[in-house]
């Protein structure tokens, strides 16, 4: 089929920008850090600027790799490879879910319950804020 060159090479794109969002992240979460540290914020305010952000942009490049996966499942598709991709989006949820509670420091249910919805969303502003300083 002519098509499967043309997905390969879509899935490769893909995988590609979710590298570069997980490298982007990195460099990004320690000039943070170490803006947070120059400034006399301390050394936890700097730890935590860097953890999470690093957490964010491994969840956001395992986005990209499961839609990178979806894509080469319907480039091909078999049951075989629909087991795998389920597998493979089973095991991207679990860390998925596992960084965002390590993140937060609470499980996601948890703070819904704790919190509205406008707290949660004033939480992340100042937090977002806090770090871009």
């Amino acid at each position: 089929m002519i098509t499967e060159p043309l997905f390969e090479v879509v899935v490769m794109v893909i995988e590609f920008i979710g590298v570069c969002v997980v490298i982007i992240g990195f460099v990004i979460a320690a000039v943070l850090s170490t803006r947070a540290l120059r400034r006399g914020a301390g050394g936890t305010a700097a730890f935590q600027t860097l953890r999470t952000t690093i957490g964010g942009s491994i969840l956001l490049g395992l986005e990209v790799f499961v839609a990178a996966d979806i894509i080469h499942t319907l480039s091909a598709p078999s049951l075989e490879d629909a087991a795998v991709l389920g597998l493979i989006v089973i095991i991207r949820t679990i860390l998925s879910m596992s960084i965002q509670i390590e993140i937060e420091g609470t499980l996601p249910w948890r703070r819904a319950l704790l919190t509205s919805g406008g707290e949660v969303v004033a939480k992340e502003i100042s937090r977002e804020a806090s770090a871009a300083k």
